[in-house]
């Protein structure tokens, strides 16, 4: 009951606020540890915090999901029928309450990479996200701001690509969505 309620503290925070917060805080932590580490070196401090940022915050909007599909299922036929014969707790887990959740995770991380998406483009277009040599559309926007007047096409290409991207996967997750949904089939 307490990770739930964890998930409900961080559910009511406000996303954007949160993950300058906690790009900031851990552009400053992992520096050290960074340094010593090649591999790490080369991918930045920035693109590290912006994994750990989006590991912190977007399980959370996934984990109500889950659960609200786990506290429906666990009411089916199917799983009072197993429980009637004898069925273990994992045993059922794993063959009736996983499977039927697959396609909540699948549809939920679906529609949760648009939301990272611009959310990097974000971080990257005020100087949080990811470090100048490696590409990213935010920065290359963040850039365009300096010769807007002479060459307003830099600005409006990084936008315009950020906005089909998204798109585009929004409306992928909804076909998953609609695919998936046994209500549609009928």
């Amino acid at each position: 009951m307490s990770l739930l309620r964890f998930v409900d503290i961080s559910y009511s925070l406000p996303d954007t606020l949160m993950i300058i917060l906690l790009a900031s805080v851990m552009k400053v932590a992992l520096g050290p540890v960074i340094d010593n580490n090649p591999v790490l070196n080369k991918l930045g401090s920035n693109m590290i915090s912006l994994f750990i940022v989006f590991a912190l915050l977007y399980w959370v909007s996934m984990a109500r999901q889950i659960r609200g599909q786990i506290l429906s299922l666990k009411e089916q036929e199917y799983v009072l029928a197993a429980r009637s014969t004898g069925a273990k707790a994992g045993w059922i887990i794993t063959k009736h309450l996983i499977p039927n959740c697959i396609s909540v995770i699948i549809i939920s991380t679906a529609l949760q990479i648009p939301s990272a998406i611009f959310t990097e483009s974000f971080l990257s277009y005020l100087g949080l996200g990811v470090n100048a040599p490696m590409p990213s559309l935010g920065s290359l926007a963040s850039e365009a701001l300096n010769g807007l007047s002479s060459y307003p096409y830099r600005m409006v290409i990084p936008a315009l690509t950020i906005s089909l991207i998204v798109l585009s996967l929004n409306l992928f997750g909804d076909g998953l969505r609609d695919a998936f949904d046994p209500k549609l089939k009928s």
